[in-house]
């Protein structure tokens, strides 16, 4: 197999596991999922952040899938990298385990890989 195409595919799975991931996440935030809203009571965020995380959350996947748009896939990989970094930090300062710390930054590896695999169509060109 050639290199181009075994960087095309990885850059697929890595998207599909990691950014296209966050349409299940961000549906079960916006519909305020059970687990969700405990785990946002928990870490001792208002409930409504899930409704402004899942609208993000969506839209960034949209964003990331969608052909075009370089700049907005740009804005849409940071905003992944805030929340996922955000997440495992909330989780860190509560004071939760390292397997729920890890957890986000899990995602994070992938949200990063899909954005260094991604294909130069995709890829915001310096002007």
């Amino acid at each position: 197999m050639k290199n181009g195409k075994m960087k095309t595919i990885l850059y697929w799975v890595t998207t599909i596991f990691g950014p296209a991931s966050f349409v299940i996440g961000g549906f079960l935030f916006v519909t305020h999922g059970e687990q969700q809203v405990a785990v946002l009571n928990q870490l001792g965020y208002p409930v409504y952040i899930a409704t402004i995380l899942g609208v993000w959350k969506l839209l960034g996947v949209i964003a990331i899938v969608i052909p075009r748009f370089p700049r907005l896939k740009e804005w849409a990989y940071a905003g992944f990298v805030f929340e996922l970094s955000g997440a495992a930090a909330s989780h860190a300062l509560s004071g939760d385990g390292l397997a729920l710390t890890a957890q986000p930054l899990v995602f994070l590896a992938l949200v990063i890989a899909s954005w260094a695999l991604r294909p130069s169509s995709r890829k915001l060109v310096a002007q």
